[in-house]
């Protein structure tokens, strides 16, 4: 029997935008798959991040980083949520 585990990772971040690209920047990034825009006041904009692998996450927030419009993104918390599986190779004998 072979143990798998399979995990997901989820993300904060803060990002701070030029004010007059504010509009902009939150457009883009509702075009950016796995990114959601939870707030935005003044010229920071929280957004979550979610894949497979950290390496995953610091991509697209590299990514967000150079857009234009983009001061800053930082990353400000990760979860990864891990979901054991098993392998249907054994059977029970009763």
């Amino acid at each position: 029997m072979r143990d798998r585990a399979d995990t997901y990772h989820i993300s904060s971040a803060v990002i701070m935008a030029l004010p007059a690209m504010q509009e902009a920047v939150l457009a883009q990034l509702d075009e950016m798959a796995n990114v959601e825009v939870h707030a935005h006041q003044g010229n920071k904009i929280v957004v979550v991040i979610e894949g497979t692998s950290t390496g995953i996450l610091g991509n697209r927030l590299s990514q967000i980083s150079t857009l234009d419009g983009v001061i800053a993104a930082n990353m400000v918390f990760e979860h990864v949520e891990t979901e054991e599986t098993r392998s249907n190779d054994r059977t029970d004998a009763a």
